[in-house]
């Protein structure tokens, strides 16, 4: 009799772990079985026909990971290997349509979720994958400072994009597999980013750079972009707060990158707009016509700013804007549909600068607002996944919706 009340006991306590105040299920939960309902196999998770190894599979990937971990949920875990990872890599750790030559940071991004697989499982097959995206990142070609080519078809340039896409696996090897020396190259190449594409009027940062400013999206003497992108900025923010997690803190560069950080926090939050306490495509125009509140550049906003402060590298005085913040998501970009499942809306598909036979992608304003917009976009569910997790993990981050 004991053992069956100790059971029962234990039961309620996992539900009502797994429940908010209202009985409903947690954000994150309801989130993850909603990517699980949309696509039954997790490398659809940007919008594909057949299975490919992709940076947008791998943001949701390293989300659902993280749910699987907090909540100890093996079914998210399961999901991740067996109907992505699994399915784009081969029994010899090879994967398929990955061509190392074409240089596209973007094909680093999932290798984050090939740590945990391989300590969870010690298949090598993960280890291999693990060194064939590390050896990319050694041979990626580098603009004239250092910082590494977006990809190879983008000459001299450097994207806001592929920071995030190669710099935190790079940091996380680095601390990983003991090579420690590799760090200096991480934060130098952020450092570079600061100064060549930080605007000291907002504080924003502009999507690209050109550094032989020859590209005929570049200005001519800076070789810099047209616009601020709020995704753009988003994946720098997120960058940054997610290698600064390999730093050490006696690290020369690891005061100045956190600095780095604070200084893009606060231009990001002159931007949170008052009433929707959101941010738009182009978050230094408001008022322009055209111009939307986007849910993508948001969530990873909010993101970066709970995780800052998670961390002990934010001030809680920045808890009222980054709750404000998730509240305006759920408020203006999340709603149920038919099936009852969460659903994210007001997503910019996509955008980027060139390349030189694709005069469209200029990154003018008129570009950034008419690229598609889609709901259920990846790029808005991973930060968003990952910003519920610590918002149900610690009460001081909890805005009571």
């Amino acid at each position: 009799m004991n053992r069956v009340f100790i059971l029962s006991c234990l039961l309620l306590l996992f539900v009502q772990c797994k429940t908010n105040q209202n009985k409903e299920p947690l954000y994150s939960v309801q989130l993850a079985e909603s990517v699980m309902y949309n696509n039954p196999k997790a490398w659809m998770t940007d919008f594909q026909s057949k299975p490919k190894w992709g940076y947008v599979q791998g943001l949701v990937c390293q989300a659902l990971l993280k749910v699987s971990e907090q909540y100890n949920e093996p079914k998210y875990f399961d999901y991740v290997k067996n109907t992505y990872v699994d399915m784009v890599v081969d029994s010899s750790g090879h994967i398929n349509r990955y061509n190392k030559n074409s240089f596209k940071l973007d094909d680093i991004n999932s290798g984050k979720l090939l740590f945990t697989l391989y300590s969870k499982t010690g298949d090598e097959r993960y280890r291999i994958l693990i060194d064939i995206l590390r050896d990319q990142l050694k041979d990626q070609p580098r603009v004239e400072g250092g910082g590494f080519w977006h990809k190879k078809i983008y000459t001299n340039q450097m994207w806001l994009d592929g920071l995030y896409m190669g710099l935190p696996f790079y940091a996380h090897y680095a601390t990983t597999y003991g090579n420690t020396d590799n760090l200096n190259d991480i934060t130098s190449q952020l450092l570079l980013v600061q100064k060549n594409l930080k605007d000291d009027k907002t504080g924003l940062y502009y999507h690209g750079w050109d550094a032989t400013k020859k590209v005929y999206w570049a200005d001519p003497e800076t070789g810099l972009s047209q616009n601020f992108w709020g995704r753009g900025v988003g994946w720098l923010y997120m960058a940054i707060v997610d290698v600064l997690d390999y730093i050490p803190k006696d690290h020369k560069d690891y005061q100045n990158l956190v600095l780095m950080y604070q200084d893009l926090t606060d231009a990001i939050i002159q931007f949170q707009q008052e009433e929707t306490v959101v941010w738009y495509q182009v978050p230094n125009y408001p008022s322009r016509e055209g111009n939307y509140l986007e849910a993508t550049a948001s969530c990873m906003f909010v993101f970066g700013m709970f995780k800052g402060i998670q961390n002990g590298i934010l001030s809680d005085e920045y808890l009222d804007a980054a709750k404000k913040g998730y509240q305006g998501i759920f408020k203006n970009f999340v709603r149920k549909d038919q099936n009852g499942n969460l659903e994210i809306t007001n997503c910019c598909a996509g955008a980027g600068l060139g390349p030189a036979d694709n005069p469209v992608r200029d990154g003018s304003y008129k570009y950034y607002i008419e690229e598609k917009i889609r709901s259920n976009d990846g790029k808005a569910i991973g930060p968003l996944i990952m910003t519920c997790l610590m918002v149900e993990n610690n009460p001081d981050f909890n805005p009571g919706l």
